[in-house]
């Protein structure tokens, strides 16, 4: 039985004998391997290796995927451009549409839901037309991302109610795994902090199971959630902690910035305010990088927050225009009250000045 590292030979002696049908099959096996192990940077590599013989859709796909997960959304869309167009030219329908289900995620992380959505409609009807059972719970399972990014969260639980048993029918672990996760955010979402729970804590040891260590991190962030909304905010950090290095380990950037911002509303809500800018201000220029509009917002939004309770109104409300600004170019629905909250802030300062 050849192992894994015998293929990654394989592979690297077709690239150098200039071998490009050995290459291409080998490495996009090797691959998609290595993605579900949270191995991205060697995913990486080995797609680059691939196309230094020609283009190649699988190759394309990989780095995509490789390059969405470690927060570089520009550079993945333009790998997952060329492999849609290569696909599209050998008339492969099924990796046609999973391209396109993929390329919907990147939009749905950059916080543009209505693009997300309409990539994720076209993906779907192909998907159940050429009977891609796998790709359909993943495009199901990124919809229902889009409803929750809007704070629909009932349309976001049916789609991921759909997601799941076909994950279960295909045997995807970690797709499982992930869905999982996502029905306790919704609960969570909810109010509903022990329902949630109960969902993270069944995604946890398949996560592990399995190897994927980017949604290993995501889990143990949001069993911190948990902890953290229920006021066991020391129990919320240890779980952080174990998040933060998997996040770092496997350059998962977005989920890095996530997790410094969590750590940061656990000093925040110790009264620890400058241990709290601390970690806003490490997560903030990760979640820039990475294009996540949401996740910048929030962190603006608190990073205002300590300002205007620090009594410096003119930073606090810096942050809040900005905050305002993001809230409007991806459509978030704190819309309102972020730009309530800024008019407030806008108000204290002037009395402040009055009083002087």
């Amino acid at each position: 039985m050849t192992t894994l590292a015998q293929w990654v030979e394989v592979h690297r002696l077709a690239v150098a004998g200039r071998e490009p049908v050995i290459a291409r099959h080998v490495g996009d096996q090797v691959a998609r391997v290595w993605l579900r192990r949270s191995r991205f940077a060697d995913a990486a590599a080995l797609a680059n290796a691939t196309l230094t013989l020609g283009p190649d859709a699988g190759a394309f796909y990989d780095l995509g995927s490789a390059q969405s997960s470690t927060g570089q959304p520009w550079q993945a869309l333009a790998s997952y451009e060329q492999a849609l167009h290569l696909y599209r030219e050998a008339g492969d329908h099924g990796n046609e549409a999973i391209t396109l289900s993929n390329i919907g995620g990147v939009y749905n992380r950059l916080g543009d839901w209505q693009r997300a959505l309409a990539y994720f409609q076209r993906a779907l009807p192909i998907q159940q037309e050429v009977g891609d059972r796998a790709g359909e719970a993943t495009t199901l399972h990124n919809v229902g991302l889009v409803y929750a990014g809007l704070g629909d969260w009932q349309r976001a639980l049916a789609y991921y109610q759909r997601a799941l048993p076909i994950r279960r029918e295909v045997g995807d672990r970690a797709g499982e795994a992930t869905t999982l996760n996502n029905i306790g955010g919704v609960y969570s979402g909810l109010g509903d902090r022990q329902r949630a729970l109960a969902y993270y804590l069944e995604a946890l040891p398949i996560a592990r199971e399995v190897g994927h260590r980017a949604g290993e991190a995501i889990t143990l962030n949001s069993i911190g959630g948990v902890y953290d909304g229920l006021g066991d905010r020391w129990q919320a950090l240890t779980y952080y902690q174990q998040a933060l290095p998997i996040a770092r380990e496997v350059g998962d950037r977005a989920s890095e910035a996530t997790t410094l911002h969590n750590i940061g509303g656990v000093y925040n809500g110790l009264g620890d305010r400058q241990q709290a800018l601390t970690y806003y201000q490490q997560a903030l220029p990760i979640a820039r990088e990475v294009g996540h509009r949401v996740g910048e917002a929030i962190t603006r939004y608190n990073i205002a927050m300590i300002h205007r309770a620090e009594g410096n109104l003119d930073r606090a409300i810096s942050e809040l225009e900005l905050v305002v600004d993001l809230d409007r170019q991806v459509g978030h629905p704190d819309l309102a009250s972020d730009t309530a909250t800024l008019e407030k802030v806008r108000q204290e300062r002037a009395k402040t000045r009055n009083a002087t």
